[in-house]
């Protein structure tokens, strides 16, 4: 019965952990970059896209479709980023926990 008790102990330290990681993730932005920097995208910890510069000089009406994927790249790329820092918060909190490979948490 101890172990069962211990279990659910650490199961409530984990639920409160996620929530605090959750609640982190809204003030976390991170920057996302293409063409050399001159398409920088900003998101938040949740993905949320946050604000987005372009430098002028791309702005090129005859040619749309290289800012376009500049901007696709710089979005793939903060996104990417966001993605690697969740996974480095779930390894801190899990710690020692053997989860399966490819084991995603709610929320992400």
């Amino acid at each position: 019965m101890k172990n069962l008790s211990n279990m659910m102990k650490q199961a409530q330290e984990m639920q409160e952990k996620m929530q605090q990681l959750q609640e982190g993730l809204a003030d976390h932005e991170v920057t996302g970059a293409a063409g050399g920097g001159m398409v920088q995208v900003t998101m938040n910890g949740k993905g949320e896209m946050r604000s987005m510069s372009i430098d002028p000089s791309l702005v090129d009406p005859n040619d749309v479709s290289v800012l376009e994927d500049l901007v696709v790249a710089a979005t793939n790329d903060a996104k990417k980023k966001v993605e690697e820092h969740y996974q480095e918060k779930m390894q801190e909190m899990t710690g020692g926990m053997n989860l399966p490979e490819g084991f995603k948490f709610p929320g992400m």
